[in-house]
């Protein structure tokens, strides 16, 4: 199994020798603290297909961003102004990219997110150098929302971090949900300790819980709401249920649905070779996050082999074509730059010794965000 490591500082120069003007990719991600897991998945899929590529024009430089807005900022800078990067991706969680999209977009930079999708960027705050490859906030819980509907839940309690991700979480699903809710709860961002948010849940008579937790987050809240006896079904979005939580969860997680617009059965031949590579070259199998990066170095790849990032027009209408095969079959983007496509609902089962999910059926078919009207471009 090849280890590529906790890379803090790190440039990697891949396949072969650069030649004179290769174009300089700025990763800024998650690679320590309690968010590493998706971060390093993030590097992971993106590393994985800039080397199946065999592309010898594309720098990688990768950095920790520790979770910590400031620190994005700085490195953001740095890879602006001193790495003298043409694109920059890789950001995790929702605040970052708010402290970190718009100046890279101003500075005339491109930024491709794997990750991130909060609606002000979706919306008003939607930039033509700005492209989300993953999905817009809301859409998970949306699809989380519809399911919920249809398998007639009606009074849900529901909860989420209070940060960017958070707060369009719940607005997702309320949007598709329709029904009452027995209470709503924003926790604080990298809580561990959800016995009081357990105890609200036991005294309100919900039929259901809604929670989006992601990373050691969601890894807490399932362990201790397992422990606790509450027996009220649970829904969330795929980042609750996702390929590196669920080993840590455990049993507690068997049998809950979550939504995704990505899983390793998805039928097409992308994703069937991306998830045979990514066991083979990382031992484990991929995430979410790591279909998200590996797709996200597959379009900037295909826009490379058809303009040069010096005319941004033209590498911008590349990008916009979103001519790469796709782990999820079909893509394209919306008219604000983020996906338009279907959404699943999964379950959680055991494969062996390997918790993991599979495809129950569609939430939501050929999918966008609410948030396109209010984009200019």
């Amino acid at each position: 199994m090849k280890k590529l490591g906790t890379l803090a500082a790190a440039t990697l120069l891949l396949a072969g020798a650069a030649q004179a003007d290769p174009l300089k990719v700025g990763m800024i991600t998650t690679l320590s603290g309690g968010g590493a897991g998706l971060g390093i998945d993030v590097r992971d899929g993106f590393m994985l297909a800039v080397k199946q590529s065999g592309n010898s024009d594309i720098e990688v430089i990768v950095e920790d961003d520790q979770r910590k807005p400031d620190i994005a900022v700085q490195l953001a800078d740095k890879m602006i102004q001193s790495d003298k990067v043409d694109v920059l991706t890789g950001i995790i969680w929702s605040n970052l990219a708010m402290a970190v999209v718009p100046a890279v977009t101003q500075q005339g930079k491109f930024y491709l997110s794997p990750n991130a999708g909060p609606s002000a960027l979706a919306g008003k705050g939607c930039h033509e150098n700005y492209f989300n490859v993953a999905w817009q906030n809301d859409n998970l819980h949306e699809a989380a929302g519809a399911y919920a509907k249809g398998a007639g839940f009606a009074n849900s309690f529901i909860l989420a971090p209070n940060y960017p991700a958070g707060k369009d979480a719940l607005t997702g699903y309320k949007r598709f949900y329709g029904g009452d809710l027995a209470g709503e709860v924003y926790t604080k961002l990298g809580q561990s300790d959800y016995a009081a948010e357990i105890a609200q849940i036991r005294a309100s008579g919900a039929d259901s819980v809604f929670f989006f937790l992601p990373g050691g987050m969601g890894i807490a809240f399932m362990k201790q709401y397992a422990q606790s006896g509450v027996d009220i079904p649970l829904v969330g979005p795929a980042f609750s249920f996702d390929q590196g939580i669920l080993q840590a969860v455990g049993e507690a997680a068997m049998g809950v649905k979550n939504t995704s617009q990505w899983n390793k059965d998805i039928d097409n031949p992308t994703n069937a070779a991306f998830v045979e590579s990514f066991q083979a070259e990382y031992g484990r199998l991929p995430s979410l996050y790591a279909s998200q990066g590996f797709d996200t170095a597959n379009l900037l790849l295909s826009a490379m082999g058809k303009a040069s990032v010096s005319d941004a027009g033209a590498f911008r209408a590349a990008l916009k074509e979103a001519d790469f095969a796709s782990t999820r079959g079909d893509f394209e983007f919306g008219s604000n730059h983020h996906p338009i496509q279907d959404i699943y609902v999964r379950e959680v089962i055991k494969e062996g010794d390997v918790f993991t999910n599979k495809i129950v059926g569609p939430a939501l078919e050929n999918h966008s965000d609410a948030y396109a009207g209010e984009c200019s471009m």
